[in-house]
């Protein structure tokens, strides 16, 4: 009798691989012993980069925080300082996005800010 092998389900698995693995250059995206290696490392660097786009993003509203803070005669850290002290819980992603947007809204923020060290 013959050997069953259940070929339906190896060609399914095989091509979720190869589909997964399009775009790749080389033997990689279409031998299949080479694709497995590489799109593993590749959902492996997936993973590791979607947490530190959050940490660039991060870097990058604190950057524009900090260069629109100089603009209004105040460093990044006492702006922080400040609008912690007066109770401002605006997060850094909308005062990045108010300082680009609307200068005159963020002056305001600088002068809480400086006010509230002052007292």
């Amino acid at each position: 009798m013959v050997r069953a092998r259940n070929t339906v389900a190896s060609r399914k698995r095989r091509k979720r691989l190869l589909k997964r693995a399009k775009g790749f250059s080389g033997d990689r995206k279409n031998h299949v012993r080479l694709s497995s290696d590489a799109v593993m490392k590749a959902l492996a660097f997936s993973t590791m980069h979607r947490k530190k786009k959050k940490g660039d993003f991060r870097r990058l509203w604190i950057t524009r925080i900090g260069v629109a803070a100089k603009a209004q005669g105040i460093s990044y850290s006492r702006l922080i300082n400040g609008l912690t002290k007066a109770g401002c819980q605006i997060n850094r992603k909308m005062l990045s996005d108010i300082a680009i947007r609307d200068p005159q809204s963020f002056a305001a923020f600088a002068d809480t800010a400086k006010q509230a060290l002052a007292s």
